[in-house]
């Protein structure tokens, strides 16, 4: 038993990306147990730094005792341990799992550098009730495919190799081996919905049908099968539909079944690291936004998320931080990079020879960030006249909700610069002068629980050990 689960973890890792070293998730539970003593069996073979790591949520009174475990395992065993302290609050209608859960993930992001692997010790019975929760929660194909052997993860990879194992496997290789581990009291209560799965429903399924669990398992993966089909189709319409980054064509939308429609919804939101829509607020997408008036400036949004139109094109957005006070004024001392407040993004200043501001004007001047009051007016280079910022703010083709909040560098009290859009023509620099270019990257989306390849949360991987 010890030396073909040995095996069959090695032949896993070898298919998989090369990964410059691996994390193993130490809950201290019996799976993950298993699985840092697996790794650390087969390190010489793997030629690959391996190391635990363990979040202490502070949740339970015993917490304090099972990080002192865990670190004495990893002792025993060799395995540089990492411990990590997280504080765990409940997060609206979704509870102290769903929370803990964000954070943990949150604290495993920090800890993974770039190229490296975290591995999970999610095995086959842990699908079956993934997939079970999905159904209960009215998932479509890409939640019902459960969770995936692998998928890119912040800066390196998350990799779930013993997910082809049944539990049983995994206690008898503890008990072979002698491991000790820890059973988390609140594994047990039936009042949280996977551990009702797991203690009652499942059993019962399992009673009544043999191979439940690996059936179960077994469709994850079909479903699987399905949402990569999705997700090529939806590549293929995101084609003909992607305006801009973050932006989709309305017409193109129109033209696409409602199914593909949304689909491709579905797929560009996961692309832009913003949590999905559930069905009702889809639905509103599609009835609300898409076939809203061309003036028309309509908005659906959900936790964490907003799709608005402006014209033609259908914007996918975190949401908008306020708008900032009409009188809010910075003063710009030559920083290469300024955190704008209240969540109005990141402003950085780089030296361009011939192009933005000149250096020697701004510095002669009083140089200040603000924002739009009304009035402004501005004569972009290159072109004759001055021009209600407004105007020109409708000729870029700027969405209104942008315009206020966009950041205006000023010289003595007059606006020389819309970053990324125009500088004034009495500022500009000539070929010969060192200018000023600001950049403005607006409204940062928090990656820490979204569902695309950057730092997300992947899948439902329970609460316990």
């Amino acid at each position: 038993m010890p030396q073909s689960l040995r095996q069959n973890l090695l032949t896993t890792l070898q298919a998989l990306p090369s990964a410059r070293r691996y994390l193993v998730a130490l809950s201290g539970g019996l799976d993950s147990t298993v699985l840092l003593h697996l790794m650390a069996a087969l390190r010489d073979g793997l030629g690959r730094e391996i190391s635990a790591l363990h979040i202490d949520h502070g949740i339970s009174v015993h917490s304090a005792d099972w990080s002192a475990q865990c670190r004495a395992f990893c002792a025993r065993l060799g395995v540089p341990f990492e411990h990590r302290r997280v504080e765990v609050k409940r997060q609206g209608e979704h509870g102290l799992e769903a929370a803990a859960r964000h954070v943990r993930y949150e604290a495993f992001g920090k800890a993974l550098g770039e190229g490296e692997m975290l591995l999970t010790a999610h095995h086959r019975d842990d699908q079956a009730e993934t997939l079970l929760l999905q159904l209960l929660r009215g998932g479509g194909v890409h939640g019902l495919a459960a969770m995936p052997p692998w998928r890119h993860f912040c800066r390196g990879m998350l990799a779930r190799p013993l997910l082809g194992q049944p539990r049983e496997v995994l206690r008898l290789y503890a008990e072979a081996e002698g491991l000790a581990w820890i059973e988390d009291p609140s594994n047990f209560d039936t009042g949280l919905e996977r551990n009702w799965l797991r203690h009652t429903l499942l059993p019962q399924l399992a009673g009544r049908r043999a191979g439940t669990r690996e059936v179960l398992a077994r469709s994850a993966g079909h479903f699987a099968e399905s949402a990569a089909l999705l997700d090529d189709l939806a590549l293929q319409d995101l084609a003909h539909a992607e305006r801009e980054q973050a932006t989709l064509s309305v017409e193109a939308l129109r033209r696409l079944s409602p199914e593909r429609c949304r689909n491709l919804l579905r797929f560009a939101i996961r692309q832009c690291g913003l949590p999905l829509p559930d069905h009702r607020h889809l639905h509103r997408i599609l009835d609300e936004v898409l076939s809203a008036a061309t003036d028309g400036m309509p908005l659906v949004a959900w936790p964490g998320a907003e799709v608005r139109r402006y014209r033609d094109r259908l914007f996918l957005l975190p949401p908008l931080p306020p708008l900032p006070e009409s009188t809010l004024e910075l003063h710009w001392n030559g920083e290469e990079a300024i955190s704008l407040p209240a969540g109005l993004g990141i402003l950085r200043a780089r030296r361009v020879e011939g192009e933005g501001c000149t250096l020697q004007r701004l510095q002669g001047g009083a140089c200040t960030i603000r924002w739009r009051r009304g009035g402004e007016r501005l004569q972009p280079a290159g072109r004759a006249g001055h021009h209600e910022l407004k105007k020109l703010y409708q000729e870029a083709g700027l969405p209104p909700w942008e315009r206020n909040r966009r950041p205006l560098i000023c010289l003595d009290g007059n606006v020389v610069q819309v970053p990324g859009l125009w500088s004034a023509s009495n500022c500009a620099a000539t070929a010969e002068e060192t200018g000023i270019v600001f950049d403005w990257q607006p409204f940062p989306v928090e990656k820490g629980r979204q569902n695309n390849d950057n730092c997300r949360v992947l899948g439902d991987d329970g609460f316990g050990h």
